[in-house]
């Protein structure tokens, strides 16, 4: 049964350490190897020391796009000798230039729902399109269809930043935490690989995607009131923004149809079996 190893800090609530899960071939996955977070923006003083003196932290991998970081700023742990950082957008057309600073511009999704009402609105499909997240949802599409559709999205736009976090994970001297904004979907996404890539089976995948569930208000309560998010989580509710089992199960099973899965998706990519081996080691090893 899968319990998760939450990390309880003031400035995060929902932070939790991959450690204990089981692979397939009897292999533990160590803890203080691979972390999950929310925003870092707010750790205090005392959560920074417990991460980096306790929790042996070295690397963190940051998922949210230019406008977020523009707009939050930089965290406590930037300020940390020794803790290295690396941005990887998971958004194609998101880049720290693009004629409008980045603070001043629109978050990706945000722009990709006025896309999608003013379309609805063109082609007169709905005179009153839904709101998010069946905003972007075609009228067939599941609430679970329409999310693991997007975190493919994820993989489609930059494989280039998936990649790239894999091998962060899978080099670093220490521990590792993979963060975005509410840390599940983009975290979620790039974690769910990881896991998968080691030999992590997929019921204890879908638990650990599925446990963000549990602090979905306290992470709204959060971002609500930062700059980057408070006007698009306006009129979101909890129950719109969970994650549920069946959505990452419905990923899991689109990477086992269309790539022969997660290793297969990442082979396409240029990953090697030596990659793997990397990443083993790191994660299962002593």
């Amino acid at each position: 049964m899968y319990r998760p190893n939450w990390i309880e800090l003031d400035g995060v609530v929902n932070m939790r350490d991959l450690g204990g899960m089981v692979t397939a071939g009897g292999d533990t996955v160590r803890p203080r190897r691979l972390l999950r977070s929310d925003n870092l923006q707010d750790l205090t003083p005392g959560s920074v020391e417990v991460l980096v003196s306790g929790l042996g932290l070295r690397d963190v991998v940051d998922l949210r796009t230019h406008v977020e970081v523009a707009k939050e700023g930089d965290g406590p742990l930037r300020a940390v000798p020794g803790v290295r950082h690396h941005h990887h957008t998971l958004y194609r057309e998101d880049s720290v230039e693009s004629g409008i600073p980045a603070a001043e511009r629109a978050l990706p999704w945000e722009t990709d729902e006025r896309r999608h009402a003013a379309t609805v609105a063109a082609s007169e499909v709905s005179p009153e399109p839904p709101t998010e997240p069946e905003q972007r949802r075609s009228p067939h599409q599941s609430h679970d269809e329409f999310w693991s559709e997007h975190y493919l999205g994820y993989l489609a736009s930059r494989p280039d930043s998936v990649v790239a976090a894999l091998h962060v994970i899978a080099s670093s001297d220490g521990a590792v935490v993979v963060h975005c904004a509410a840390g599940k979907d983009r975290t979620g996404t790039v974690v769910g690989l990881a896991l998968k890539a080691v030999g992590v089976p997929d019921e204890l995948v879908i638990a650990d995607y599925a446990a963000s569930a549990e602090r979905v208000a306290a992470i709204m309560d959060r971002l609500r009131v930062k700059p980057a998010y408070a006007a698009n989580l306006r009129d979101k509710t909890v129950a719109q923004q969970s994650p549920t089992t069946d959505t990452m199960r419905l990923l899991l099973a689109a990477l086992d149809e269309r790539y022969g899965g997660a290793l297969g998706w990442l082979d396409a990519q240029g990953w090697t079996a030596s990659d793997t081996d990397r990443l083993r080691r790191r994660l299962l090893g002593d």
